[in-house]
């Protein structure tokens, strides 16, 4: 069990929605979209928090259209989940969960809410899996590219 350190938030774990953008590119190979995060530029899945009244996978559509600029339909059912430390906006830190739905891209928006704020880039799996900060994301990751994850469509 992670160690408790001073400013850390004390309670359940909090839990968010994460999308896994990805499209098949002209030689049948996959590549996943990552976004970087607005406080330090580490790429990462768009994610967030549920939003009232909309399923969990609609929730991670609405914050990949929003944070990544792209569309498409995220499949009902997660594919997985990965565990974050997160950052609150008061400077404290708090053990988190990303349960992860795939969402197979239908488009890619030229403006979208936060385009002045992030970066979007397109890996394969392998190299998306080396890019990223987050340990338990990475091991998530390196799984989609050894094929132990399938992205589904919906």
């Amino acid at each position: 069990m992670a160690e408790k350190r001073k400013g850390d938030k004390a309670g359940p774990r909090a839990r968010q929605v994460a999308a896994l953008p990805w499209r098949r590119e002209a030689d049948g190979s996959i590549v996943v979209l990552l976004i970087t995060s607005r406080t330090n530029s580490k790429w990462m899945l768009p994610k967030g928090w549920v939003i009232p009244g909309k399923s969990d996978a609609e929730s991670a559509r609405i914050e990949a259209e929003e944070e990544a600029g792209v569309t498409g339909t995220a499949a009902p059912v997660p594919i997985g989940s990965y565990f974050y430390v997160r950052q609150e906006d008061d400077g404290t830190t708090r053990p988190s969960q990303a349960v992860v739905y795939s969402l197979q891209v239908a488009k890619e928006l030229a403006s979208w809410d936060e385009k002045k704020q992030r970066k979007r880039q397109w890996f394969t799996p392998t190299d998306a899996a080396q890019a990223v900060y987050e340990r338990d994301l990475a091991r998530f990751l390196a799984n989609v590219a050894a094929g132990r994850i399938h992205l589904a469509v919906a």
